[in-house]
C-alpha cells in the first residue's frame, strides 16, 4: 500500500479561541480514532511555530544557520500525518476529512518508496 504525507497548513499568530480550538481538537481526534480504525495510520506529529524553526544550507562550501522558517508566508506547516491508502483517490478522501476537522488547508503527496533491505 502506497504512503502519503497529509500536511495541516495553519495561518501564522495566535491560535484560535478556546471554545473554536476545542471542537476543532474535538473533531481532528474523531477523524485520528477512524483513522486508526481502518488501518490507516502511519505516523502524526504537530509543530511548533514557524517562528521557533532554524534553517541551516551550503552556499559556497560555508555551512549557514539562519533563524526562521525556510520560506517567508503567511500560512507555515503547523502538523503533519502519514497514512497507508491503496492510491490517490482514497487518500484525498482522507484529507477532505481532516480539512472539515481542522477547517484548514490540506497538503496531499505521495511519499516515494523506500527499497526494502
Amino acid at each position: 500500500m502506497k504512503q502519503y504525507l497529509l500536511s495541516v497548513y495553519q495561518p501564522d499568530g495566535d491560535p484560535p479561541a478556546p471554545e473554536v480550538l476545542g471542537a476543532v481538537m474535538r473533531d481532528v481526534e474523531a477523524w485520528n480514532q477512524e483513522l486508526r480504525a481502518a488501518g490507516a495510520w502511519v505516523f502524526t506529529g504537530g509543530l511548533h511555530l514557524a517562528s521557533t524553526a532554524t534553517v541551516v544550507r551550503v552556499q559556497d562550501g560555508d555551512t549557514l544557520i539562519t533563524d526562521g522558517p525556510y520560506a517567508e508566508g503567511k500560512e507555515h506547516i503547523g502538523g503533519f500525518t502519514v497514512i497507508k491508502a491503496p492510491d490517490l483517490d482514497s487518500a484525498l478522501e482522507w484529507s477532505r476529512k481532516l480539512a472539515r476537522a481542522t477547517t484548514l488547508p490540506i497538503e496531499v503527496r505521495p511519499m516515494r518508496a523506500v527499497p526494502e533491505d
